[in-house]
């Protein structure tokens, strides 16, 4: 495909409530400083896309409380409304169209102004299992229970993922929950719903994230530091839990096996350097590592008790605490892709893994139990 490149980005500091910023302004903070960091002003933007979701803000048609901070006076502006890597999938395909030269991408979410329970509870189907009062922790809990049991997997193998990406949280400065923990500590957390404890759940938070791209000619004018995007792609798989083996994630597979193939990776731990996944709870990072095919099927919690999966491991995953350090909801995929661009860069300070990170992969989710995935490979070139 043709080249096209990360040249801004910018992130908001997340926590469990940012009472003293409307929604607006949250989006300006993440725009403002994503313009700051690419060096241009929003005149250089051609096009917008904003991310958001009228369920967590509470009001229909919601992108149109963040279109005017984004830039989106006088030029086009479109809305994704899902997870912030499908945002950015949109807007790197307005620049692939030849339409555009560079995109400003936008997510957020004010978690502390939602009910999460009764939200996620409606994206159940209406006659059968939302009256149930199914929500995303009590499905995913059932996910959990079937993917441990059919391979083995252990709670204290879930509670090692908990341990090592709160503790990596602390070297962020935008995450809401770093933590200093041990297994005994998670296993010992609250029960919420068997066998997901509370330091299994990644937090409710309120942040944004922004970022911009441009095509090559632009972005090489902008910046002598663009981070390329070399393959991307995204799956969904069946809605109703019900039509899918909850142990397997063939969605994320299809997803990644495309995103490998289009950026010509061909041997995962000696072309990606990091991967920042979707970790809303401590099994996904296990189950999803095994999607993605950094390991054999049932073998994720070996690899994160190997430490397979820290800062020093063949494949480091989430050294930014991923969303067990903080989940702005609909922002948390955007934020996976710019804390992969900031390592490729060389700019994730504490975070950094190693000084030369030439491919990173960064990863989105869509519905509830990964009904959908969405895959980055970015690069140095």
């Amino acid at each position: 495909m043709d080249r096209v490149a990360i040249v801004g980005i910018g992130q908001t500091k997340h926590a469990a409530c940012r009472k003293e910023v409307s929604y607006a302004e949250l989006v300006y903070e993440a725009v403002t400083l994503a313009l700051k960091d690419a060096g241009i002003g929003i005149s250089e933007i051609d096009n917008i896309v904003t991310t958001s979701n009228d369920f967590w803000d509470g009001r229909t048609i919601s992108c149109m409380a963040t279109g005017d901070v984004s830039g989106g006076y006088d030029k086009n502006i479109s809305c994704v409304e899902g997870d912030g890597t499908f945002g950015a999938f949109y807007g790197l395909t307005r620049i692939l169209s030849g339409s555009y030269g560079t995109t400003l991408v936008t997510a957020y979410s004010k978690g502390s102004e939602s009910v999460s329970s009764l939200i996620t509870n409606a994206a159940f189907d209406p006659i059968y299992m939302r009256c149930l009062g199914l929500d995303m922790v009590s499905a995913c809990a059932l996910q959990a229970r079937r993917y441990l049991s059919r391979y083995g997997i252990s709670e204290e193998d879930c509670a090692l993922v908990s341990v090592k990406n709160h503790g990596n949280a602390l070297d962020n400065p935008n995450a809401q929950l770093g933590m200093k923990l041990t297994v005994k500590d998670v296993m010992n957390s609250r029960m919420i719903a068997s066998p997901l404890k509370l330091y299994d759940i990644s937090p409710i938070s309120d942040g944004a994230c922004a970022i911009v791209l441009a095509r090559e000619d632009r972005a090489r004018k902008i910046t002598d530091k663009p981070v390329w995007v070399k393959g991307v792609s995204f799956c969904a798989d069946a809605y109703l839990l019900g039509d899918r083996d909850l142990s397997e994630c063939r969605a994320l597979e299809k997803a990644a096996g495309a995103a490998y193939k289009m950026a010509g990776i061909r041997n995962l731990k000696k072309e990606i350097d990091l991967a920042e996944i979707y970790d809303a709870f401590s099994y996904q990072e296990l189950l999803w590592t095994e999607g993605l095919g950094f390991c054999e099927k049932g073998e994720g919690g070996k690899l994160i008790a190997d430490g397979a999966t820290a800062k020093d491991g063949d494949i480091p995953v989430n050294p930014s605490g991923g969303l067990l350090g903080a989940h702005p909801v609909i922002a948390a995929g955007l934020i996976r892709i710019a804390e992969a661009a900031l390592q490729i860069r060389g700019d994730a300070g504490a975070m950094q893994i190693k000084k030369d990170v030439r491919n990173a992969l960064a990863h989105g989710v869509n519905g509830v139990c990964g009904q959908s995935h969405c895959v980055w490979i970015l690069g140095q070139n």
